[in-house]
């Protein structure tokens, strides 16, 4: 067993046990492991002890591992520019962040010239705060009409990032908020909208999330350890 084997394994456990308190079944959550400044050999060995999805925050990443990692899904789970969605659009499976018309416009567009529907999660600024990205509560309903007329991208659920914090409290009703937004537009039928996931919580609150209701949850540094962000750790040596 290796540090990160050992890791998964512990994560494993964690995410039943949140499962199992929910009333739902391991199966029923995706992991998606987070690999923002890990190397390519890092990846390969978390894919061969069991890593089915990855996600990275930075398009240039995707673009400069993707030839070197085993097969495995790619979620783009940070802020994306529209001047970088060609870089990820022919290489993900999900991107997580969506958080305006004129990104859904490029995904469209782009996602045309490669003859494939994008599938795309939409950000929710949950908590209100400044510093992070996402469309207000009040927005969504907007921004979720609009996506439902476009041909090359498919709106599969919502996502959110919650605020860092030691009050695990603030934290659940921010969860609980998603998951009500969750199930009201599942209840709406959208045209062309799928609330498939509900993507929420990472290293320090994923269980929270997972209680809450998250099917998908981002977890980095609980699994590969804290990230240093040397040159030499960019995750582009091997």
């Amino acid at each position: 067993m290796t540090v990160l084997s050992d890791n998964l394994a512990k994560i494993e456990k964690r995410i039943t046990a949140a499962a199992e308190r929910s009333g739902r079944k391991r199966e029923d959550i995706t992991l998606v492991a987070v690999t923002k400044t890990r190397s390519t050999n890092e990846m390969n060995e978390a894919i061969n002890w069991g890593v089915d999805d990855i996600g990275e925050n930075k398009p240039q990443e995707i673009r400069d591992k993707f030839d070197r990692v085993l097969p495995v899904r790619w979620h783009m789970i940070g802020h994306l520019q529209t001047n970088k969605v060609k870089y990820v659009i022919d290489r993900v499976s999900l991107i997580h962040s969506v958080d305006s018309v004129k990104l859904l416009d490029e995904i469209d567009r782009q996602a045309e010239k490669h003859d494939k529907v994008m599938e795309v999660l939409i950000q929710v600024n949950i908590s209100g705060e400044e510093t992070k990205s996402g469309v207000s509560p009040d927005e969504l309903d907007d921004i979720l009409i609009y996506a439902g007329k476009l041909k090359h991208v498919k709106v599969m659920g919502l996502m959110t990032i919650a605020p860092k914090t030691d009050n695990s409290i603030t934290n659940t009703l921010h969860f609980d908020n998603m998951r009500q937004l969750f199930i009201d537009i599942a209840a709406k039928k959208y045209d062309n909208i799928s609330m498939s996931y509900l993507s929420m919580g990472m290293s320090g609150d994923f269980e929270t999330a997972i209680e809450c209701g998250a099917n998908m949850v981002r977890i980095g540094s609980a699994i590969f350890g804290e990230r240093d962000y040397s040159d030499k750790q960019t995750g582009k040596g091997v």
